[in-house]
């Protein structure tokens, strides 16, 4: 229960260690906006770059409500509030998004809120909701999460769209087991499945197990890796610490690992699959130093930390951050790029506010980035790599109103394509997303050339060719070949 608390009130952990650290003169940060409450705050999710070439989110707070926003950046800063939530009496459309979107490949974005919808009685009230948003602006509200043991409620995390194109996702609560928060049972969380049309499936409850083995309150998103198998955190277990597991997409649950502690604690944040096919990940505490850790997880389960934060101290600082809790990304270099979140703003001092910090996959970590307030305060999600090569990132706090920012970093990265999705069979329609396609030439799976359509100078369509096999997809520009983030799987 405290640490489902801990969760839910974002800015309140009373650590008092403060974190420095040198930033790298080759990078280059810049503060691209300060929210200021009307435009919405406590930005927690991770930024996407959609087809348009524009940066997307939520903030879980502020706007025209209070119960936060849906709202699009432009890479050079220019933010515009598309929706905010509680616009519909009784909060029928949802309230307080905490997940992030996705764009699927209709081209519609898909999220979740942790609150409102057509349903109450659950922990936060309203019991949250599974929506659709169009580029237009149309908000549609798929599924009203709900408090009976049939439904989860009070997701945290965003969806991802899955090889067969359905969402999965998770809800922190709700369920068909119990699991008590101030004397009531709101339930130990759920794993669904969501189709495009609202089709909702739960396919497993959460403590289920004797002891609660398996875990309870998943607030992290899914990862579904090259095995068809979806990968996730929970807190819980055997020893309350956290725990990894591995589900079918038709649902059997398998706990490949419980955190002790001593390799992490309080797993908030999804894992990422990386090219070299192990599952990364963050821990917010617990490791070396209590602090968090970096982890690498094999798909047989087997578990190393990479590194344990406030291993570096200087007078009685911890100078290469603490508490990560947003997921990591792989840079087209093939390092990973993440961010610490430090105390909470609420304590937040001067280099003492969190970081945004690159790790190897050797385990060697560099802090590219400290935040001191005036630029933001406590980057509670990861980082994003635009496909420019610069990385951009939200704070929960800081900036000019203390009610959160959205920043980019240049840390040295080139640009690149990325697909859309990021596996198929032949045949199957993909987008591709870049800077300056205008002049492409060519585009290839794996060497095979495809026919292909410039839509604008940030995107282009194609389709799987036969004989393409499983590789990177190149894009030739006058100013020379682009190469995706990615490896794209060709399936049966």
């Amino acid at each position: 229960m405290s640490k489902l608390h801990w969760a839910r009130r974002i800015c309140f952990a009373v650590l008092v260690c403060a974190a420095t650290a040198i930033t790298l003169p080759a990078q280059i940060f810049t503060s691209l906006h300060s929210f200021d409450g009307t435009d919405g705050e406590l930005p927690t999710a991770a930024l996407i770059q959609a087809t348009d070439g524009n940066l997307y989110g939520t903030t879980s707070a502020g706007g025209a409500n209070g119960a936060g926003t849906i709202f699009k950046i432009t890479p050079r800063g220019t933010l515009t509030v598309l929706y905010s939530f509680c616009s519909e009496a009784g909060c029928t459309d949802g309230a307080n998004p905490y997940g992030g979107l996705i764009q699927a490949t209709d081209g519609n974005f898909y999220g979740t809120t942790e609150g409102g919808g057509a349903n109450t009685g659950c922990f936060y009230g309203g019991c949250g909701t599974v929506f659709r948003f169009t580029p237009g602006g149309a908000l549609t509200t798929l599924d009203n999460l709900c408090s009976s043991s049939s439904c989860g409620n009070g997701p945290r995390s965003g969806l991802i769209q899955a090889s067969d194109g359905n969402f999965y996702g998770t809800t922190q609560l709700g369920g068909t087991n119990s699991c008590e928060l101030e004397g009531t049972n709101y339930g130990c969380g759920t794993i669904y499945r969501i189709t495009p049309a609202g089709i909702l499936t739960i396919l497993y409850s959460f403590c289920s197990r004797p002891g609660c083995a398996d875990g309870n309150y998943p607030t992290a998103a899914l990862v579904q890796a090259s095995d068809g198998n979806f990968y996730g955190t929970s807190f819980g277990g055997a020893g309350e610490d956290g725990t990894i597991f591995r589900i079918t997409p038709t649902g059997p649950l398998t706990t490949l690992q419980t955190f002790d502690g001593s390799n992490g604690d309080y797993p908030y944040a999804g894992m990422i699959q990386a090219t070299n096919g192990n599952l990364y990940g963050t821990t917010g505490y617990g490791g070396a130093d209590g602090y968090g850790t970096v982890y690498q997880l094999t798909l047989g389960g087997a578990l190393t930390t990479l590194y344990s934060f406030c291993s570096v101290v200087e007078n009685g600082r911890c100078t290469d951050g603490f508490i990560p809790l947003g997921e990591l990304i792989q840079g087209t270099d093939g390092n990973f790029y993440g961010t610490t979140g430090g105390p909470g703003y609420s304590y937040c001092a001067e280099s003492n506010c969190g970081s945004v910090f690159r790790i190897t996959p050797g385990g060697t970590l560099t802090t590219l980035h400290i935040f001191d307030a005036t630029n933001g305060a406590v980057p509670w999600a990861g980082v994003v790599q635009d496909t420019s090569g610069k990385l951009y990132g939200t704070t929960i706090g800081g900036g000019a109103d203390s009610d959160g920012t959205v920043f980019s970093l240049i840390a040295g990265l080139g640009p690149f394509v990325e697909t859309q999705p990021t596996s198929g069979p032949v045949g199957r329609r993909v987008k591709i997303l870049g800077n300056t396609l205008e002049g492409v030439t060519s585009v290839s799976f794996n060497g095979t050339a495809a026919a292909f359509t410039i839509e604008s100078s940030s995107l282009i369509t194609t389709t799987v060719p036969a004989g393409a096999t499983t590789g990177p997809v190149e894009v030739v520009t006058p100013k020379g070949t682009l190469t995706s983030n990615i490896d794209f799987r060709v399936i049966p």
